[in-house]
């Protein structure tokens, strides 16, 4: 399949977002690889949400706008809009982040050259105001499933997979870590994800998230080692223990 004609589907959960996901959208609609579709699912956001996608919806048929039937966490939100999905790669986008204008023209040339099923990129962190606070996660060549179990070094919105190749998948439901628990259903399937040195991502940091909160994180790992992944207890602390010794010295 040439590169030119290959349809992308950008998977993009949301959930009171009003405040972002106009610039999110942006984001998508200034790359240079016209080549996609925008599967929006909105978790029964309270907020303006809903009428602020409406207008990019009415503007750009590339952009769909899909409503849970009741508020059920961004994990099955991500696995409607993949069910909905019909491109021919998926790329992982949530509803306050951003991309380079570059970032599917780029990551696409890569994973065709290099024959990549699934791939993430290095990405830059940005305030909840937008600014950029300097700070750069590089992403290893290539990860494993073990080696995603240390301390998960990809970064959600980088991620973009060959969907002929590995096939669609259930996004395991747990709150939040349900990124990290999808990634290693995949690594399951495809041995490695191959990542790129260029930086075609801006993380943006939201305070008061669940993110933020390191002690209620916790609980979420145990979900995804003890009842996700089965492994056994001892694993699960270590994991856990690893985890928050990175937190503890800032080593990620």
């Amino acid at each position: 399949m040439e590169t030119a004609k290959a349809i992308v589907s950008v998977i993009t959960p949301t959930y009171n977002c009003a405040g972002f996901i106009g610039q999110t959208i942006e984001s998508v609609q200034a790359q240079d690889y016209p080549y996609w579709e925008m599967i929006i699912v909105d978790d029964c956001s309270t907020d303006q949400t809903k009428d602020i996608v409406a207008r990019y919806c009415q503007a750009d048929p590339r952009i769909r706008y899909y409503c849970l039937d009741h508020n059920s966490g961004a994990a099955r939100a991500r696995t409607e809009a993949m069910e909905l999905a019909q491109g021919d790669y998926m790329a992982f986008l949530d509803s306050d982040d951003l991309w380079t204008p570059d970032k599917l023209s780029r990551q696409l040339a890569f994973m065709q050259k290099t024959g990549a099923a699934f791939s993430c990129t290095a990405y830059e962190q940005i305030e909840e105001d937008g600014r950029k606070n300097g700070k750069i996660i590089r992403a290893l060549p290539r990860c494993n499933y073990n080696r995603l179990l240390l301390d998960c070094p990809v970064g959600n919105s980088t991620v973009m997979y060959d969907v002929k190749a590995m096939g669609k998948f259930e996004v395991p439901d747990i709150r939040k870590r349900n990124d990290d628990a999808l990634w290693l259903q995949m690594l399951k399937k495809e041995p490695y994800i191959y990542g790129m040195t260029d930086v075609l991502m801006l993380y943006r940091l939201r305070s008061g998230s669940i993110s933020s909160n390191k002690w209620k994180l916790v609980r979420y790992h145990w979900q995804l080692y003890r009842e996700i992944e089965h492994l056994s207890v001892p694993r699960s602390l270590f994991h856990i223990g690893y985890w928050g010794f990175l937190k503890a010295f800032h080593l990620k």
